[in-house]
């Protein structure tokens, strides 16, 4: 006779994705949105929100709730630093949860689609000498100046065009360093692209500088759904961290 085994079976490890955070109330928002696209891709897949620092839920209380519950950390930065570095690891080591951190979003082909798709909707179109800055937050950390190098190249491939990174702060060239430099390439066509997970000062800084046309930061588009998506399988294959 077949025996049926009808225990419950276990859930997959909660997705926590982490958020820098900031004063911008626009941030919140756009980040709630970005995790409900990310809950509509994975149906039954538990999607929680924690903060780094300045606004709630705390990436702790987050990680409190969760008690033992096995989760994976998927960090809404685009490149290594200081917080994918040190932070993020840190907070969930002293966590009760077993956790798993994934790696940062950027690099990645799929972040290239994003920016493309805000660079169409702010009126990119392709013309004679264009190019574009890439307006990042910036690091002290050379590893995040690698990951931004990185993107540019992808993005410089997805468009056709020169693509320069600049940095809002803590590293060179700044923005209209580079739109300096693209001038004087004979680049008159310079668009600057976004490359901020969500609306915040530095994002609006940085478009304010654009002598043609700046693009939203990526928010809530399908593909950053699906970029994080697929570091939450990526993580899944690496060891799980217990509490102290």
């Amino acid at each position: 006779m077949t025996v049926t085994d009808l225990s419950p079976r276990p859930g997959p490890p909660a997705l926590v994705l982490v958020a820098h955070g900031s004063r911008d109330p626009r941030a919140l928002s756009t980040v709630r949105a970005l995790m409900d696209r990310v809950r509509a891709l994975r149906p039954g897949l538990p999607v929680h929100l924690g903060h780094i620092e300045l606004n709630e839920p705390l990436l702790p209380d987050t990680l409190a709730a969760l008690g033992d519950t096995e989760a994976v950390l998927v960090p809404l930065l685009l490149g290594r630093g200081y917080h994918v570095k040190r932070d993020i690891p840190e907070t969930a080591a002293e966590a009760g949860a077993r956790t798993r951190v994934a790696a940062p979003l950027g690099p990645h082909p799929l972040l290239a689609d994003t920016l493309h798709a805000r660079l169409l909707e702010a009126g990119w179109r392709p013309r004679p000498a264009s190019a574009v800055v890439l307006a990042a937050a910036g690091s002290r950390d050379p590893d995040a100046r690698v990951d931004t190098n990185r993107m540019a190249d992808l993005l410089a491939t997805r468009l056709g065009v020169p693509v320069l990174p600049a940095y809002a702060s803590a590293a060179t060239p700044t923005v209209p360093d580079a739109i300096t430099a693209l001038r004087a390439r004979g680049r008159r066509h310079i668009a600057v692209a976004s490359y901020f997970t969500a609306p915040g000062r530095f994002a609006t800084e940085c478009a304010a500088h654009a002598p043609w046309i700046a693009s939203a930061p990526l928010g809530a588009h399908d593909a950053m759904a699906e970029l994080i998506l697929h570091r939450y399988e990526q993580a899944l294959g690496t060891p799980v961290t217990a509490a102290a």
